[in-house]
């Protein structure tokens, strides 16, 4: 076992992914974060640590100067509860399944501490029916059709592939030309993409590719959540030179999954306004909520 028991933690490594996956596997809510993935490439970002307290998975972490502790599946033993609402800045990602499974225990929070938790709009999750980004229907996906018949037309050659050891420097190539238009790369998730890239085995990440003829075109890592029934995007790349490869690739990603994936799940907007109106757009059909608490 290599993940201690509360109170000590440790670092987020690839050592812990065994016990990590067990948990997350079990999770009904397909919230994004809740992955091995998730939590190891963005485990600098957000100074992940990892601990045990009985069976409760506890992720301890922070941000800009403020502490945080995440607990996906269950509540842990009440002193270790009060205690970490004591020791933290605020209580993240808190699923829609751990609130509806301990109601008494929030309510009863709320009464003796005045402290709730509050839906975390910048954080939730767009789920679309895999099926509509798949075929894009009717009037309402009339523009995204458009653009991808542009592109098809534009570039006659296209095919996709999985990404594989033999693929992956068109991969990263793809992944430097879109990083050379960011104005900031390091503030954008373009180290931790690279590192998904490189490693995308070992996390569990499936890679797909488009080529226009010989050209890396644009490329997506995903994983299965909710027991196989959403595909997660984690990551989605674009040659900029290309227009409408950023929609080509949503699509031809959708149709490329099994029946089985009843929903993808293109993650959160983080508050950026542009990138909200962009994900509604694709007429999500319902979101992943998750909720903060705020302890001091």
């Amino acid at each position: 076992m290599m993940i201690p028991a509360f109170p000590d933690f440790v670092p987020v490594s690839l050592d812990s992914a065994g016990e990590l996956r067990q948990v997350f596997n079990r999770l009904p809510d397909g919230v994004s974060e809740f992955s091995f993935a998730g939590l190891y490439l963005f485990r600098a970002r957000y100074q992940y640590r990892v601990s045990f307290s009985g069976d409760a998975l506890v992720i301890a972490g922070s941000r800009n100067g403020r502490s945080f502790f995440i607990l996906p599946e269950q509540l842990p033993a009440p002193d270790v509860l009060a205690r970490l609402l004591q020791d933290y800045d605020g209580w993240k990602l808190i699923p829609p399944s751990l609130l509806e499974k301990n109601r008494d225990f929030f309510s009863e929070l709320e009464r003796t501490q005045g402290l709730f938790p509050a839906e975390d709009r910048d954080n939730f999750d767009y789920l679309y029916h895999r099926r509509e980004l798949a075929d894009l229907p009717g009037k309402a996906f009339h523009k995204k059709k458009n653009r991808v018949n542009a592109f098809l037309r534009a570039h006659p050659l296209l095919h996709s592939e999985p990404l594989s050891a033999a693929n992956l420097p068109q991969a990263l190539d793809v992944l430097e030309d879109w990083a050379a238009h960011q104005e900031n790369p390091d503030e954008t998730d373009y180290r931790q993409a690279k590192e998904a890239l490189s490693l995308s085995g070992e996390l569990g990440l499936r890679g797909f590719l488009v080529f226009a003829g010989d050209i890396p075109a644009a490329w997506c890592l995903s994983e299965f959540s909710a027991q196989g029934t959403i595909s997660t995007v984690h990551f989605e790349k674009a040659r900029s030179s290309m227009p409408g490869a950023f929609q080509y690739i949503n699509y031809a990603f959708a149709r490329s999954l099994p029946e089985s994936v009843l929903f993808i799940n293109r993650e959160q907007d983080l508050g950026d306004e542009g990138l909200r109106q962009a994900k509604l757009t694709y007429r999500p059909c319902g979101f992943v909520k998750k909720y903060t608490l705020k302890c001091r």
